[in-house]
């Protein structure tokens, strides 16, 4: 690979995607709603991601592709424009790279393709844990729904032109305040969970450092297989100072567990992260273990 196109560019994971990959030695193209200016990309196309036209000025050259670019929430738009926009930027932008030869293809989806922190019974418990990719959906709300048809989408993608597509289930993403874009997001999400663990027990207190997400994406472009896949990236550890069975106990206390969890070990399965792409998180947060009470 010589070249990415990487979607969202401007966004929290994508600019320190962009910065990643340029250290790594990739030529990278930025599309952009707005180019802020300050992108770690020889080239910025501005546009939209669900104009094929627009997307396929911005493939000129590539031969991969992470796809970063949607609305984030369900409250950030109107119902049609999180879902029809989501959707169809995701087919645009696989679609034409596809049509293109692109054989390489990176999306982010997100935990909430499993539906429990928007869904409209609450509280919401999964069915076991750890979570794993064989989980059902029970997405109701625009944007799970649309991160639940991306991920079919790159199936689709997969069949349609041959293309190897790895859909990132991304949690809660943020920084430390310690890294060159300056994103700081995780400090205060970790205080807020610390308060009030059943804050974040919907997303069973899973988190990703900033770093360790763009490190991800690069290789995801990579999948020790061919296909389209589903992956979880976590920390494996979970993101408050408590003890994860104590947290289950609390919160998800008649969820069925396939095995027992040691200290703060994140609930999730993260075999398929580890096999696939070779990715395990290092930039963890640092924190006082104590009991729960």
């Amino acid at each position: 690979m010589t070249r990415v196109l990487i979607t969202g560019a401007a966004g929290l994971i994508g600019r320190t995607t962009c910065l990643h990959l340029a250290e790594a030695g990739y030529a990278t193209t930025a599309l952009v709603l707005d180019d802020p200016g300050d992108l770690a990309a020889d080239r910025v196309v501005v546009g939209d991601a669900t104009d094929r036209a627009t997307v396929v000025a911005a493939l000129d050259g590539a031969d991969a592709v992470v796809h970063l670019a949607a609305i984030p929430a369900p409250e950030l738009g109107s119902p049609d424009a999180v879902f029809a926009g989501n959707t169809a930027a995701t087919f645009a932008v696989l679609d034409a790279a596809g049509e293109r030869g692109v054989r390489n293809a990176v999306v982010a989806s997100s935990i909430n393709a499993l539906g429990y922190r928007y869904g409209p019974q609450q509280p919401a418990h999964p069915e076991y844990v750890p979570l794993d990719e064989r989980l059902p959906t029970r997405a109701a709300d625009p944007y799970s729904l649309s991160k639940v048809v991306d991920e079919l989408t790159a199936q689709a993608m997969h069949r349609r032109h041959g293309m190897d597509v790895v859909a990132l289930r991304f949690p809660m993403v943020g920084g430390f305040g310690d890294s060159a874009v300056g994103d700081d997001r995780l400090v205060g999400y970790l205080e807020k969970t610390a308060a009030d663990p059943g804050h974040a027990a919907p997303d069973l207190w899973l988190y990703l450092e900033t770093r360790d997400a763009a490190r991800a994406v690069e290789l995801a472009l990579r999948p020790a297989r061919p296909g389209a896949h589903t992956v979880f990236v976590a920390a494996p550890e979970n993101s408050t100072p408590y003890p994860t069975e104590q947290l289950l106990a609390a919160f998800h206390p008649d969820v069925p567990r396939t095995r027992t969890f040691a200290g703060r070990e994140a609930p999730v399965d993260l075999t398929a992260a580890r096999d696939l792409i070779g990715f395990t998180a290092t930039r963890l947060a640092e924190v006082v273990p104590r009991d729960l009470h």
